[in-house]
């Protein structure tokens, strides 16, 4: 029916009780605070992942054991008069006393890698200048203090080749595997930025091929970051997420040359650069005598695992295992898993560990070597995996059987 003001009227059926008409109204609630309770479950789905196995964690745990601080200290000789004397050989016409020589030390603080387990390191040149009056001092990531001797350099890249002086095995950064050089692609710098060591800046790669002019300095072909660089960086790794070689911090433009400041215009000289000038300084070392035959090669253990299952590996040493929170003395980090690999088809993750070997334990690079010796391509190998913590748990601890490509 219709009432006075033309609106039409419908009549709802009315409720047989009060709990009738209240019902809704309650069910509504409810539905309502399920929904709530539904998305307050699922809060835990979108927690943040545990730090320990984010990828920049990782390529700084696996690069940071082959960066070195480098302080170099270099006596100069200057000749100084007295200012008496010019006023006396001005007015009289002689001077009182000669000229003294004086000795001034200088010193200056760098950045360089470790590109071989001998212990050579590739830095930038200006770092180490005049080395031929240069006392060098090295400090790895442990504390550990060398002298280091220069071998070999070039003005024209910036690059100076030098070794430490001891008879022990470094860790080192590989330069057969170095990064694509992707516009975009995540990139940190690692080094001795103002003096305070192991410092990680972290940006993205913001050009290639870039032809710059610094305080009357060429540099050709750089590659451009907006990740720190500052003084003190000069000589350290930039690297990837995967802890490959991007290039090494050679310089920061702070102006343009028009005298405008500017912000993150940072440069480094390309890994392929550097890989190819390393071979060059080694081939005409070895020519001079100044390298005893070639330095010693890379794991062969880690390079089988790679080379048959596409896994990198690296040794877990104290310090890495309590940054990671991982159980000392036990297994081998898993740093990177190619993808389409035996390994990344089986599920394996980089930030695993390598516990065991079919039925040999492991916990070195060396472990791996001997256990994967008699492994060919087509063949199985049971590889144990996963994360025990420092405090015991194990984490997704499994055996996989990987065939080797």
């Amino acid at each position: 029916m219709s009432d006075d003001y033309g609106w039409r009227q419908v009549d709802s059926p009315k409720p047989a009780s009060l709990l009738d008409a209240v019902m809704p109204l309650i069910n509504r609630a409810l539905g309502t605070a399920a929904v709530f309770l539904v998305f307050g479950a699922s809060v835990p789905c979108f927690a943040q992942a545990d730090p320990a196995s984010e990828p920049a964690v990782l390529a700084v745990a696996k690069v940071l054991p082959a960066v070195v601080n480098i302080n170099t200290e270099r006596v100069v000789r200057r000749t100084v008069r007295d200012p008496f004397d010019d006023f006396y050989s001005q007015f009289f016409g002689y001077n009182r006393f000669r000229p003294r020589e004086v000795r001034q030390t200088l010193q200056s603080l760098g950045s360089g890698f470790i590109i071989d387990p001998a212990g050579y390191i590739v830095t930038n040149q200006h770092v180490v200048e005049r080395a031929a009056d240069l006392k060098i001092h090295v400090t790895t990531n442990d504390g550990k203090t060398y002298r280091a001797r220069y071998i070999t350099g070039d003005d024209k890249n910036d690059l100076a080749f030098i070794k430490i002086d001891a008879e022990t095995v470094f860790p080192f950064i590989n330069l057969d595997n170095i990064s694509p050089n992707l516009l975009g692609q995540t990139v940190m710098v690692v080094g001795n930025a103002a003096g305070y060591g192991s410092s990680i800046s972290r940006g993205v790669l913001s050009a290639v091929k870039r032809d710059i002019t610094v305080d009357e300095t060429d540099y050709k072909g750089l590659v451009q970051t907006d990740a720190a660089i500052n003084p003190g960086n000069s000589g350290g790794p930039v690297v990837d997420l995967s802890g490959r070689l991007v290039g090494i911090a050679s310089a920061k433009m702070a102006f343009t040359p028009q005298g405008v400041p500017t912000q993150g215009l940072g440069f480094a000289i390309p890994a392929d650069v550097v890989r190819d000038s390393v071979n060059q300084f080694k081939q005409a070392a070895m020519k001079q005598g100044k390298v005893k035959g070639s330095p010693a090669p890379a794991a062969p253990g880690a390079a089988r695992a790679e080379k048959l299952f596409g896994m990198q590996l690296q040794d877990l040493t104290s310090e890495l295992s309590d940054a990671l929170g991982y159980l000392r003395g036990r297994g081998v980090l898993i740093t990177a898993v190619e993808p389409d690999s035996p390994a990344d088809d089986a599920g394996i993750k980089r930030g695993m560990v390598l516990y065991r070997v079919n039925k040999s334990a492991v916990s070195s690079t060396k472990d791996v070597e001997e256990a994967l010796g008699a492994a060919e391509s087509g063949a199985n190998v049971d590889f144990m995996v996963g994360i025990i913590r420092a405090r015991g748990e194990n984490h997704g601890l499994v055996t996989l059987s990987l065939k080797a490509r």
